[in-house]
């Protein structure tokens, strides 16, 4: 790409950098019927902070009842090796999961509410007023700690239940974030149904009440138009993107709804933008290998599909 092309972006408002958050390890592995061993997640993590993520999301303190594959969170927290400038992100539902990410050593932490009413009812048995006022304690608890809280909103453009949802319903909850004191706030296509048209008016939406430099975007990928809405985001200006190694992932409370937008895809058009993410292709389609041959299937990622059919990496 011609300097003059890159400039051209640049000057629409597209980031010469953007952050990529490595959602697999929790987010991805979470979906997975089959637990996986501790000492996988362990490697996993670490290989994605040695690709080059600034952040890794490395696991979920939430009740082994509703999510068992993340019964091991404590384990997991304590034993990955961490790198130096690299975070390491738990999700932390409530005070009770906050206080037990704490003691595990968590240096950030995320919370998350839905901007579809039955989906919230459906998830986490409550609505969203009552949600919102469940993680309260967690910002005040997290203040007190120094610990940063990044909010998640999922159903952003879609609810398998309610079908789409209104931006000003998404606005409304992202702002109640970041008052409460969300550094950060991603933006969740849960089912992979958005597309870049209704992305853009999400976001310009939002930004009503939420500064840009506050966003992430956050799309699955199971209608083909997950990279299509990283773009469109991009271009509003966001520069923070969820992304998850292999395209792991999913939706248990939406059929068919596949995996986040794969971390090799994200990393593959930010350089074919000129755009800087400090992720190392080679060594992050090396942590996909990984975990992509312990499950026994192919990658999700098409750019790492691709890549191995013309390069295979040495094994």
């Amino acid at each position: 790409m011609s300097a003059r092309s890159v400039t051209a972006r640049h000057e629409r408002g597209v980031p010469p950098r953007v952050r990529l958050v490595e959602v697999g390890p929790r987010d991805g592995l979470q979906n997975e019927a089959a637990m996986v061993p501790t000492d996988v997640k362990v490697t996993l993590i670490e290989s994605l902070a040695e690709a080059g993520f600034p952040a890794v999301e490395a696991t979920s303190f939430v009740s082994p009842k509703w999510v068992p594959q993340m019964a091991d969170a404590t384990e997991v927290l304590t034993r990955i090796r961490r790198k130096p400038g690299v975070r390491y992100p738990v999700l932390t539902p409530n005070l009770k999961g906050f206080e037990a990410a704490r003691a595990a050593g968590a240096d950030e932490v995320a919370v998350f509410v839905a901007a579809s009413e039955t989906f919230s009812k459906r998830n986490i048995n409550c609505t969203i007023a009552e949600s919102l006022a469940r993680v309260k304690p967690v910002f005040a608890a997290a203040a007190d700690a120094g610990i940063r809280v990044r909010g998640y909103v999922s159903c952003v453009l879609d609810c398998p239940y309610e079908g789409a949802i209104a931006p000003a319903a998404v606005t409304a909850v992202a702002a109640h974030l970041h008052t409460m004191g969300a550094y950060e706030i991603s933006l969740g296509d849960t089912i992979g149904t958005g597309t870049p048209g209704r992305t853009r008016a999400l976001i310009e939406d939002v930004v009503r009440e939420v500064p840009l430099g506050h966003l992430a975007g956050h799309f699955h990928d199971t209608y083909g138009q997950a990279i299509a809405n990283v773009y469109a985001a991009l271009e509003c200006g966001v520069a923070t993107f969820d992304c998850s190694v292999a395209g792991l992932g999913g939706c248990p409370y939406a059929k068919g709804a596949t995996g986040n937008v794969a971390s090799e895809d994200v990393v593959y058009l930010m350089q074919g933008l000129g755009i800087e993410t400090g992720v190392d292709l080679g060594r992050l389609r090396a942590a996909g290998r990984y975990i992509a041959e312990y499950f026994g299937r192919p990658t999700g990622s098409r750019v790492a599909r691709a890549l191995d059919a013309k390069d295979p990496l040495p094994q």
